[in-house]
């Protein structure tokens, strides 16, 4: 998996059988050099402007050799570290990129080689688990909610502990709400850590506000924060998803680099409160996976400002840094055997839609 938030590419070992998750295997975080980050910034300005005549260029061509590559030597390098080989592995689910996601349009493009990434990694390859959904009237995201309610069928939990909202925030936000019933709903909340990065890498030298300690000491411009949930986005029903694209620095700019990061920090939580809004029923609790739940500030302001309890997936036993990498594993098992990838109530597809393409070593 690698995300919005173009840090790098996360890979985990998983056995299941589509429905179940038997056994959690080894996991591997391999950061991208700055080069790596340099070239997909400039390809995700440059899809902005050309959108899908971005396909045909060299630099398309390029980064998209480089990028499955980067993901073949991850693939190797968390093999050879826990003594195994390719035959030991049945399948790889390759996310790819997000270039643009443009579902009211028909279309979502992840930057994946599926076919390269086989070559060189001996095994088995599924890529392009969303277009599928997108073809049937979807969002093609978020498709994270069928893991989740994975995880939590597995998880001890009490009925009264429903419902429970799994809320990722990554260079996106987006939510998985599960009833007592077993009712799944998912959708993208807003911005979550892509703008705050941006922000503080332009303005601070820094990645990412760690630990929120530089919105921390900012003061939030409340006039922005409401000015930025007058976009339609946000009072439009769900299902609904974004992308990166789909929201700026532009209304921040003004502000001083502790006050930008606040407000931004403010935009993130204010989006998904709003969104809890818009559920069945409040949650009982926020179980938070993401970057976003390593953000001390951001995690006080949101149990603060929704009421509600708030805590990293790890208070479940989960493992918070490489959900994603499982998720995509286990929707390779899935889409090799057929089974739904998406439901109307995440994605709004037409019916459960199956999705994935297979490439032979």
């Amino acid at each position: 998996m690698s995300g919005t938030s173009l840090d790098g590419i996360d890979a985990a070992l998983l056995v299941g059988d589509g429905e179940t998750v038997e056994q959690f295997g080894a996991t591997l975080y391999q950061p991208y050099s700055s080069d790596q980050v340099s070239q997909l910034q400039d390809l995700l300005a440059n899809a902005a402007q050309e959108e899908r005549d971005l396909a045909s260029t060299d630099q398309y061509e390029q980064v998209t050799r480089a990028f499955t590559l980067a993901h073949a030597e991850a693939v190797a390098q968390l093999l050879a570290e826990n003594g195994l080989e390719p035959a030991d592995i049945d399948l790889l689910g390759l996310h790819g990129q997000t270039i643009l996601h443009r579902p009211a349009e028909g279309w979502t493009w992840q930057m994946s080689d599926g076919d390269l990434l086989a070559k060189k990694s001996g095994i088995a390859v599924i890529d392009d688990f969303r277009s599928a959904d997108v073809a049937a009237g979807g969002q093609g995201a978020p498709f994270a909610p069928l893991y989740h309610q994975a995880l939590l069928n597995s998880a001890d939990l009490s009925h009264e502990e429903y419902p429970i909202t799994i809320l990722n925030i990554g260079g996106i936000s987006n939510l998985t709400w599960v009833s007592e019933a077993g009712d799944v709903i998912g959708f993208d909340t807003g911005p979550g850590n892509a703008q705050l990065n941006d922000w503080v890498s332009q303005h601070c030298s820094q990645p990412f506000d760690r630990d929120g300690l530089i919105a921390a000491t900012g003061q939030v411009d409340t006039q922005i924060v409401n000015q930025v949930l007058q976009n339609s986005y946000f009072s439009a029903p769900y299902p609904k998803s974004l992308d990166r694209q789909d929201f700026d620095l532009a209304a921040v700019q003004a502000l001083s680099p502790a006050d930008g990061a606040a407000t931004l920090t403010a935009i993130t939580v204010a989006g998904i409160v709003h969104a809890l809004q818009q559920l069945p029923t409040l949650p009982k609790a926020i179980y938070v996976c993401g970057g976003g739940r390593k953000n001390l500030h951001l995690m006080r302001e949101l149990a603060r400002v929704s009421q509600t309890k708030t805590e990293p997936v790890e208070a479940l036993g989960w493992r918070g840094d490489f959900l994603e990498a499982e998720c995509f594993a286990h929707l390779a098992i899935r889409s090799a055997l057929g089974m739904p990838l998406s439901l109307p109530t995440t994605t709004g597809a037409k019916s459960a839609v199956t999705g994935g393409v297979l490439h032979h070593p």
